[in-house]
């Protein structure tokens, strides 16, 4: 499946750290920021995390939401958010069903090896659930603060 800018965010439900059920569509009326990510507590994530941990504020103010997913289990996001002080939801997407609804598994390869795995990707979802803005292949390095200024550009509209 191909998801595009412009067509609607494919709702789901996933477990969140927070102990409950979390459903994209509980977070309409705001804008949300899905991030995919490969694996807590490795080096590019922990930045990546960071990161937006430290401009959530920004994000709130803009009436955004962080929602970060990978296919790591709940114990292990409830480690890795005490560990960096995370204040967003992280989602265990353990099957990997989201992950491929969204179209960010795939085959990766690293030291000559391939294998399936979550390619870094964020999406930005406007307050009526459709997807405005993709980034596919995240390089860490200043991607928040990229995805925070077009969700200021976004507001401003």
């Amino acid at each position: 499946m191909t998801i595009n800018v412009g067509q609607a965010a494919p709702n789901f439900s996933l477990p969140a750290n927070s102990g409950e059920e979390v459903s994209l569509s509980d977070f309409k009326g705001k804008y949300v920021v899905l991030y995919f990510y490969p694996k807590d507590m490795t080096p590019g994530c922990t930045t990546q995390a960071c990161d937006f941990r430290d401009r959530i504020e920004d994000f709130k103010q803009l009436d955004a939401v962080i929602i970060g997913v990978s296919p790591d289990s709940i114990a292990r996001h409830e480690k890795f958010i005490d560990k960096y002080q995370l204040p967003f939801l992280l989602l265990a997407d353990e099957e990997h069903k989201v992950a491929e609804l969204y179209d960010v598994w795939k085959l990766k390869k690293n030291f000559g090896k391939e294998y399936m795995g979550i390619e870094r990707s964020t999406f930005v979802i406007d307050k009526e659930g459709t997807i405005v803005k993709e980034w596919r292949k995240v390089r860490v390095k200043d991607h928040v603060e990229e995805a925070l200024q077009f969700v200021k550009d976004l507001k401003n509209q």
